[in-house]
């Protein structure tokens, strides 16, 4: 746990709460139950509260009540994205897809959307011209947050949409929205059915928080300065137009490295091990300027089928190097991450450190940052392989 100064006044147990479970309410709005004006006004003074470029209060907030006006946006709204998700729904059904569930509730928002009790829409003042100047989408996102986070509080669901805004004249012609105006989203607000919502599975921010550069990612501290201990690693992650299938049997082809990799030279099963998975082992054969050739046993610590493959180099409870892909089904594509951990056993960088002591801190940066340069080409050739494939 982190150490901080409790600020008078302010729950931080309860601020969090309402952060982490502040979720895209759906299937559990409450459609039959009133809600009044005053409390939707009450968010929204909250949510004014917000920061604002160049503090020019350029937000603007549409309350739509008119059943004919909910049943105008209703359209538009299955015109624009409700009837690809209906669609998308029926042919997912039953069939565990990750996106079974996101799109069963997304369709059941589309086909009772003018049910809603209240549409919220937020808009600014301003055109985006991409001119960089305050007052525009860097001035409004902040603000529906904490408004989203205010309802949440209250028991309020929303669901934060934004298809219907490619319908943009319709849309403004609707709402009456003038041309210089720019709406942000469109929110449905209702009472929730019930009031617990669990916390989403995310990544830590140890693995998406880099610390001065890009991709550097460190599983401790770091110190000051910084040790092998402190665990320096990077992350490569790339976006591939295949299905996630594909990707899994290329990255846990344990030979394929070899044909983007720099250091890597070979890869072989080790006897009485034939393929990927836990507990399996197999033996890299590497290069470097440096130290020449050598050959490292590796160890596999990490496997779920089709998702998850990743192995400790040289020791397995004191492991050189950790090494790991991930693949991930995301809308119209797959995502891949290759990762990386140094340390805290015995390697060519152990020796380099005891050798230089006082050089670790930029023998680390180095070292890594060669890592990342072959990972960044292995990536990619991931990505030239599975799409060929496809």
């Amino acid at each position: 746990m982190s150490e901080y100064q409790p600020v008078d006044g302010i729950d931080v147990g309860s601020v969090d709460a309402a952060l982490t479970t502040t979720r895209a309410v759906r299937l559990r709005l409450d459609f039959e139950r009133p809600l009044s004006d005053d409390l939707i006004l009450e968010c929204i003074d909250v949510a004014e509260q917000a920061p604002s470029g160049g503090n020019q209060g350029s937000r603007r907030w549409v309350i739509v009540r008119d059943q004919a006006v909910k049943d105008r946006l209703a359209e538009l709204y299955m015109a624009t994205a409700g009837a690809f998700m209906i669609g998308a729904r029926d042919r997912l059904a039953g069939t565990g897809h990750p996106q079974e569930k996101v799109m069963r509730s997304a369709a059941h928002l589309a086909e009772h959307l003018a049910d809603a009790p209240a549409i919220v829409i937020p808009t600014i003042i301003g055109v985006h011209d991409a001119s960089g100047r305050p007052g525009l989408f860097d001035s409004v996102i902040q603000s529906v947050w904490s408004f989203c986070v205010a309802a949440r509080a209250r028991g309020l669901g929303t669901a934060w949409t934004t298809a219907i805004l490619m319908q943009r004249d319709p849309f403004h012609e609707v709402l009456g929205i003038p041309d210089d105006s720019t709406p942000i989203a469109m929110i449905p607000v209702a009472y929730t059915k019930g009031t617990e919502f669990k916390t989403a599975p995310r990544f830590p921010a140890r693995e998406i928080a880099f610390i001065d550069h890009y991709g550097s990612t460190w599983e401790r501290g770091p110190s000051d300065p910084p040790t092998l201990a402190d665990g320096p690693g990077t992350i490569v992650e790339i976006d591939i137009d295949a299905k996630p299938a594909v990707v899994w049997d290329v990255v846990t082809d344990i030979e394929m490295p070899v044909q983007f990799s720099e250091e890597l030279l070979g890869a072989r099963w080790a006897d009485g091990y034939d393929r990927a998975g836990l507990g399996a082992q197999f033996i890299g054969r590497n290069r470097h300027q440096a130290i020449g050739e050598w050959e490292v046993t590796c160890f596999v610590d990490r496997f779920v089928d089709g998702s998850e493959f990743g192995w400790a180099a040289v020791d397995a409870d004191n492991p050189g190097a950790r090494w790991w892909f991930e693949v991930h089904d995301i809308v119209g594509a797959t995502r891949l991450r290759f990762g990386l951990v140094l340390g805290p056993g015995p390697s060519g960088i152990t020796a380099a450190i005891e050798r230089m002591p006082e050089r670790e801190p930029s023998i680390l940066v180095r070292r890594v940052a060669e890592h990342r340069t072959n990972m960044q080409r292995v990536v990619e050739g991931v990505r030239e392989l599975a799409e060929r494939e496809t």
